[in-house]
């Protein structure tokens, strides 16, 4: 048993000073996670501590204190959706900024921004494979699919990134610019 696993034993016997030092640990990259998948940091300290708090108060249902970074993660993104869904309706095109990316742009694109523009289930493995380092096994265990699952949407996430960046046009049209 590693470290980390005796902290979660601990906070799951009542140690609060034990589940802080967790949180501690993963709350930037769970700022980063929230960021990714919201996109305003407004809403970004919301959704981390609604998700610390229902992590505090279920920390009894976790059955396997190895899985607490893969369930807290989980717990993180279904903030995160709750969130987007109330916020939707309000949403417009005019808060999804396209920047045209021709080949005269090649050096000023972002690949932060690409990614943004993603389809949701294609964004979040990226940013949990690339930005935040997990290991495919532990996004399928955090999503809720299979490895194959992972790969297929790292696969078609990574073709979808290429093909924007060899063919500005498409971007532009994916984005709906003329």
């Amino acid at each position: 048993m590693d470290l980390k696993e005796d902290y979660v034993l601990k906070a799951q016997a009542g140690d609060s000073e034990a589940f802080i030092d967790l949180m501690k640990e993963l709350e930037m990259p769970l700022y980063r996670m929230a960021l990714a998948i919201v996109k305003q940091e407004a809403d970004c300290a919301d959704v981390v501590q609604e998700a610390i708090l229902k992590a505090y108060k279920s920390l009894h249902t976790l059955k396997d204190p190895a899985f607490f970074k893969t369930w807290i993660y989980r717990i993180l993104i279904n903030e995160c959706n709750k969130l987007l869904k109330k916020r939707m309706p309000l949403m417009t095109g005019d808060e999804f900024p396209c920047r045209p990316s021709g080949m005269a742009d090649y050096e000023n694109i972002d690949l932060r921004e690409m990614v943004d523009h993603l389809e949701e289930n294609l964004q979040i493995v990226i940013v949990l494979h690339y930005f935040q380092d997990l290991p495919l096994s532990e996004i399928a265990d955090v999503l809720g699919i299979s490895t194959g699952a992972v790969k297929t949407r790292l696969h078609r996430a990574r073709k979808q990134l290429l093909s924007w960046l060899e063919n500005g046009t498409e971007r532009k049209m994916s984005c709906g610019a003329q």
